[in-house]
């Protein structure tokens, strides 16, 4: 999925693979599955779905309307909104980003994923962090030889810390699907 379609969309999409919902379900899913990395509800998810609906991602499929209630449209994920959600999920898990709202959100969607291709994407991700960590340790090094005071690196410090627990935490999930811990079904058809 191009970067021209939020977090937001990029929910949207997933979870129109579980079932073809209306905007007001999404909402609702989305607080009760407690999707932290989504900001601005419900204005930005009713953007995110026009925007969707434009690019012929999804598709209105029906027209609700319960008692005195406002209609409410039932929109459906299309093929082509299938392989951008793949696409930009694979891309997200693989990538890493410094706003790390972007991999979270990945991880809480990757389900939507085939197992061997979510792995394939984490195993991608650990080894851009391994290399990341060796130039950081190769840079710390080199700023101390000059004599530059610690304490002017320690940002450089915090970003190491938190690629080495990242690097840890994928790790230690990669195992567990490598050992048939997780349950994993997919909802999106190849």
């Amino acid at each position: 999925m191009a970067q021209r379609h939020s977090l937001v969309g990029l929910t949207v999409l997933a979870l129109l693979t579980v079932r073809p919902s209306h905007p007001y379900e999404l909402h609702r899913f989305i607080l009760d599955t407690h999707k932290d990395y989504i900001t601005g509800l419900p204005r930005s998810l009713y953007h995110a779905v026009e925007r969707l609906a434009k690019d012929e991602l999804i598709v209105p499929s029906k027209t609700d309307r319960e008692g005195r209630r406002p209609e409410r449209t039932v929109y459906e994920i299309t093929a082509e909104g299938r392989q951008e959600l793949v696409t930009r999920l694979r891309q997200l898990l693989e990538k890493p980003d410094p706003d790390r709202r972007a991999f979270v959100a990945a991880v809480s969607l990757m389900g939507c994923l085939p197992l061997p291709e979510a792995q394939r994407a984490l195993r991608g991700r650990a080894a851009t962090i391994e290399g990341v960590l060796a130039g950081m340790e190769a840079h710390l090094r080199a700023m101390a030889d000059s004599g530059l005071p610690a304490i002017l690196m320690l940002e450089v410090e915090c970003e190491q810390a938190l690629y080495t627990a990242e690097l840890g935490w994928i790790r230690g999930l990669l195992d567990r699907l490598d050992k048939g811990e997780l349950d994993w079904e997919t909802t999106v058809e190849m």
